[in-house]
């Protein structure tokens, strides 16, 4: 039996209102030309006013994107957007892959049949936190090539894939003069920020890059985002928190958002960052009032970056970004709904705000109207609280309304409001992972049965080369691996005194990042790691030598490459000086020794983490996997968790790595901590401009503990999991929760029985129990 209840947070009053929108169903009719002019986006030969969401196709699998699409739709969205991933789509030179998480045509198609329209952000620089900002690795290894500038070959294997992928879509019919959902295309990502520092030669590749795309006659319009010199062949629009302010070059191209940022990203090693739903509708309300035609909230779903696909660096494998659809494709309450509800109170001011011109009026020091109003009498307001603490009543055409501090009213009817920003009426849930123990694939075992295999510290195999000096690790791996070996060795003299005297020299190590891990003699002597910054990390801890020859292994490890900024190509990693003090004649600097070097893991190179890898390693049995330990492989048998939920793994008690399951990428878990000296919050304020550091929580605890596993990357039996000893869990247990300081104060559903329908609409089933609702009454103010 499914028992579904919900709830409002009674956090106004206990007199609750409840507003009923109608809205006709209707489809989407593809198959006509985008034009525009100065107030909108014009299709078939009517004005939009449109709200997308951003979903990367590749940070989730395709079982999800039907429902992912259709929860985006049912929160009141008319647009997905998405980037064009170039390093996923081209891994080598003129080697197109288009399968799996990377099957773009499939995602289109899902978005067009479930009658939205589509934005693609072709780039093909993305930034996106991604790795490299999307550009494949190889193109920074083609010799005299510079990313992003006047420069041939970048501008030539630019333009080449942007060729591939416009064509794909003309043969795919799926441009909107096709009769398919792309209305808009986009050419290069916030170039604006950097293009001055390429000098003459970042101006003239700006002015190609839109040349180039227009050439290509994708048939619909071309945006350039956070372009500040955009020529007048494309849009050039904004990314930011607020976009009420910002105005476009030419006074002929419409007002377009295309990043509303409703979160943030996260890093490790940091706390999390949010932002309230509050601040995001007034955020959105604001850009509409001003005169705002598309907006699009990056990111809508954020997902996950699996395998090695995260950027920065240190950037998390997940990239919830707190969005409205959370990692694990399930809506995120109250601010999914609130936001819905703020798309419809904005779709019922379409058609006037789009059709006249407005009237602002002021109703105070820091308050004001927009008014708009068409010849055939229909009037619209928008009314607006900027103060950023205190409330205000107002008069507007002799009525009183009051304004909290940070909101906006919207009144389609320029008498009755219909929603406030700030007043969250929608049903709050925190959904918490419940831990289920592993179910052995084999059901006569009584416990699952683990098996490692621990890599020797330093060489494996045949040494890569050897250097005097140091490499830099970027270069070496060319990003095939998070992997590389620097090692040494050392002859200590007996009559050393720190030998006679039992104490221990000092391991002194300077690296660029990302993290390593230190060995003697095989032993591991300390980690240390970087914080996602271009300044070095350093490594300080006594080590223990002994009299004669001492191996030294140093384990340089990448967290993801730079994502964005200038000439970010060129930022490497990797050890810059090694030094041991505490020796009779003072420090030894082994920086410009001889250093042998080995490029990845010797389980790599076997390919031990493969659906299909042969067992040719020494797995050892063992009841409980060792913990924290470096250079040690997992795996074990089981089958999935009972159900249909999300799933997440648990690896709180790892140390950092790679998580396989059947061979497909999890990605890196790594338990890192925050600092408990950062500024966290226990609530948040949505008064006031927001920044990611403005409210944030988890100091002192891991940045990332859940990693998502999609539940169709499971076998019925039989399934293989390598790289960690985390427990899987279900993400199956909904609690509802008022916000601090509120309460429950009516309950709008309760079945025990087979209800149907989503969160916020649902029905009684075949099977309902009449009495649901008294019995949940009873106990609603014990729900916190």
């Amino acid at each position: 039996m499914k028992k579904v209840f919900s709830a409002l947070p009674g956090c106004f009053s206990l007199l609750i209102i409840v507003l009923v929108f109608f809205f006709l169903s209707f489809t989407l009719c593809f198959g006509g030309n985008v034009t525009y002019d100065s107030r909108s986006l014009i299709i078939d030969g009517q004005r939009k006013l449109l709200i997308s969401a951003a979903i990367h196709y590749p940070r989730s699998v395709p079982g999800m994107w039907p429902e992912l699409v259709q929860t985006a739709k049912e929160g009141g969205v008319d647009v997905i957007e998405t980037y064009v991933f170039w390093n996923g789509h081209e891994p080598s030179v003129s080697n197109y892959y288009f399968e799996q998480r990377f099957d773009l045509v499939k995602f289109v198609k899902i978005v067009h049949q479930a009658g939205m329209y589509l934005i693609l952000r072709i780039g093909p620089f993305v930034a996106a936190e991604w790795n490299f900002g999307g550009v494949p690795v190889w193109l920074h290894y083609i010799p005299d090539t510079v990313f992003r500038t006047d420069n041939y070959n970048f501008k030539y294997h630019m333009q080449k894939f942007m060729s591939y992928i416009v064509n794909l879509m003309k043969q795919e019919k799926l441009f909107a003069w096709q009769g398919g959902p792309i209305i808009l295309a986009q050419v290069e990502n916030e170039y604006g920020f950097y293009e001055s520092f390429y000098g003459e030669g970042g101006k003239q590749y700006a002015m190609w890059a839109a040349q180039m795309a227009v050439s290509q006659n994708a048939g619909v319009p071309w945006i350039m985002c956070q372009q500040f010199d955009a020529p007048e062949i494309v849009i050039n629009t904004c990314n930011s928190f607020y976009c009420d302010q910002f105005k476009p070059i030419f006074p002929d191209k419409p007002k377009i958002w295309t990043e509303n940022w409703p979160g943030w990203f996260q890093t490790f090693g940091a706390p999390n960052p949010h932002r309230p739903p509050e601040d995001i509708a007034y955020s959105v309300a604001r850009f509409f009032q001003k005169g705002g035609s598309v907006q699009n909230y990056y990111m809508y779903h954020g997902g996950t970056n699996f395998g090695r696909t995260s950027g920065g660096p240190f950037i998390t494998t997940s990239y919830d970004y707190e969005a409205p659809i959370d990692e694990y494709g399930l809506p995120r309450l109250p601010k999914w709904a609130h936001l819905r509800e703020l798309h419809r109170a904005i779709k019922l001011c379409e058609h006037t705000m789009l059709n006249s011109d407005p009237i602002n009026l002021s109703l105070g020091p820091s308050q004001e109207a927009d008014v708009y109003a068409d010849a055939s009498g229909a009037c619209v307001a928008l009314l607006a609280n900027t103060d950023e603490k205190n409330e205000k009543t107002v008069e507007f055409r002799n009525m009183s309304y009051h304004l909290p501090a940070w909101s906006v009213s919207i009144l389609p009817d320029c008498k009755n409001v219909v929603f406030n920003t700030a007043k969250v009426s929608s049903q709050t849930s925190v959904v918490e992972m419940v831990p289920e123990d592993l179910q052995p694939s084999d059901k006569g075992l009584k416990a699952i049965k683990w098996e490692s295999f621990v890599e020797n510290a330093g060489i494996w195999g045949n040494p890569d080369f050897v250097k005097k000096g140091f490499v830099d690790h970027i270069n070496t791996t060319q990003d095939t691996t998070d992997y590389l070996w620097y090692t040494t060795s050392i002859i200590v003299s007996e009559s050393e005194e720190f030998l006679k005297k039992g104490s221990q020299p000092f391991l002194l190590i300077e690296s660029k990042g990302h993290a390593l891990h230190a060995f003697v003699n095989q032993e591991l002597q300390g980690s240390a790691s970087g914080n996602g910054t271009h300044s070095p990390f350093k490594f300080n801890k006594p080590v223990s030598l002994r009299a004669g020859k001492n191996d030294i292994a140093l384990l340089s490890m990448t967290v993801g490459l730079q994502n964005a900024g200038p000439f970010y190509e060129w930022v490497g990693a990797g050890l810059t000086s090694v030094k041991i003090d505490g020796f009779n004649n003072g420090t030894i600097d082994l920086s410009t020794c001889n250093w042998t070097y080995k490029i990845g893991l010797q389980g790599e190179k076997l390919g031990i983490y493969k659906a299909d890898a042969v067992d040719n390693v020494n797995w050892v049995a063992t009841s409980k996997p060792p913990k924290n330990q470096p250079l040690t492989w997992y795996k074990v048998a089981l089958d999935p968790p009972a159900g249909d939920e999300p799933i997440g793994l648990d690896m709180l008690h790892m140390g950092k790595g790679l998580a396989w399951l059947n061979g497909e990428e999890i990605g890196r878990y790594w338990p890192r901590k925050s600092s408990i000296h950062e500024k966290c919050v226990q609530e948040c304020d949505y008064r006031g401009k927001f920044m990611p550091d403005k409210c944030r929580t988890g100091c002192g605890e891991p940045t990332q503990r859940w990693y998502h596993v999609p539940r169709s990357w499971f076998k019925p039996s039989g399934n293989i999991l390598k790289g960690g000893n985390g427990n899987f869990s279900s993400k199956a247990s909904v609690h509802l929760k008022c916000p601090n300081n509120s309460h429950i104060s009516i309950v709008k559903f309760a079945s025990f029985g087979s209800p149907t329908g989503t969160c916020g609409s649902y029905s009684e089933g075949e099977c309902h129990d009449p009495k649901s609702i008294s019995v949940v009454e009873k106990v609603k103010f014990q729900i916190s």
